[in-house]
């Protein structure tokens, strides 16, 4: 944990300022009120569409880390006075604050330097397609556009950096639990970690498939994650596990409601208008587990995914259960 600390106090505030930095520049350069405006005029006409809405719930997850279950790992080492509360909702609010300024940064600035047509060919092409075509001729079009650029793409690493290390600390605890040594597990996970990325890396279908496909199941996995709450008992969990001893701010007895009901519920209507909606789109092949971003790919990798979860579910469990807490350190 001393780890993940000590990067994430060089990695978040340097992030931030170089996002500051590049959306003071692209919302100050000309003709970037057309920005502004596709940014933040309303358009309802896409919430009609499940996408639209799924999309936006595992947008949430991921930046969150709440459906990556990062938040697991940080919760094995809080401190039994940990204020769990207000530091859940900074984290939030510091979250979106940064998208948002993410947007500033990107949104004005495609307007600014390209055509009506080619700005809205830029916001369609999806993350790949922004990052890596858009951005880099945006930058490289505007006054001191290389530096900017560099500091972007630099602030872009820092993020990814800081998730990686929670990432990789949550699944070498996972192992830990087996009773595999962290050293051993640190390994495994890395090895790991470049055997199933080296696919995506040098094919940019594969990259856009588990993008997808997994991008979706961070819906799926934060209802697992609300279950086992609601399992362990929403009004138990709000008061031993939420409403902790350190706490300056307390939920109250709503946070079960949402937690109970609110949250299952949101999943899986979702899920289902999407479904729906998914097969009426591609009636004849939205099985096929080899098209590259449709529902049966989803539901192959998924099953998958959770067949292996269940194999060594209790394995895992009872290997944890007979170490001592020695052990598991």
């Amino acid at each position: 944990m001393r780890g993940i600390e000590a990067a994430n106090k060089l990695l978040v505030p340097s992030l931030f300022f170089m996002l500051v930095i590049a959306a003071l520049r692209a919302v100050t350069l000309p003709g970037a009120g057309r920005g502004l405006e596709f940014l933040f005029a309303p358009n309802f006409a896409p919430l009609a569409n499940a996408r639209t809405w799924l999309e936006a719930l595992t947008q949430s997850a991921w930046s969150t880390g709440a459906g990556w279950g990062l938040l697991l790992t940080y919760g094995v080492y809080a401190r039994a006075r940990e204020d769990v509360v207000v530091n859940s909702s900074i984290m939030g609010f510091g979250v979106y604050t940064c998208s948002m300024l993410a947007g500033l940064a990107i949104v004005p600035t495609a307007f600014a330097f390209l055509s009506q047509e080619d700005a809205m060919r830029a916001m369609a092409s999806g993350n790949q397609g922004l990052m890596f075509i858009w951005i880099p001729r945006l930058f490289y079009q505007m006054p001191a556009g290389g530096f900017f650029f560099f500091a972007f793409m630099v602030a872009v690493v820092f993020a990814a950096v800081s998730s990686i290390i929670a990432m990789f600390e949550l699944a070498t605890r996972v192992l830990m639990d087996t009773g595999i040594t962290r050293n051993r597990a640190l390994v495994l996970v890395t090895l790991a970690t470049i055997l199933l990325g080296l696919p995506s890396a040098l094919s940019p279908g594969v990259f856009d498939n588990q993008d997808f496909v997994w991008g979706q199941g961070l819906t799926l996995s934060g209802l697992f994650i609300s279950l086992l709450a609601i399992r362990y008992g929403a009004r138990r969990f709000r008061e031993k596990l939420v409403n902790t001893e350190g706490n300056d701010l307390n939920l109250g007895r709503v946070f079960e409601v949402v937690l109970k009901y609110a949250v299952p519920a949101q999943v899986i209507i979702m899920l289902a208008w999407w479904l729906k909606q998914a097969i009426a789109e591609d009636p004849a092949a939205w099985w096929n587990p080899l098209h590259k971003v449709n529902l049966g790919t989803c539901l192959a990798q998924w099953g998958a995914a959770m067949a292996i979860l269940l194999v060594f579910n209790r394995q895992i469990g009872a290997a944890s259960l007979r170490q001592t807490p020695e052990e598991k350190e």
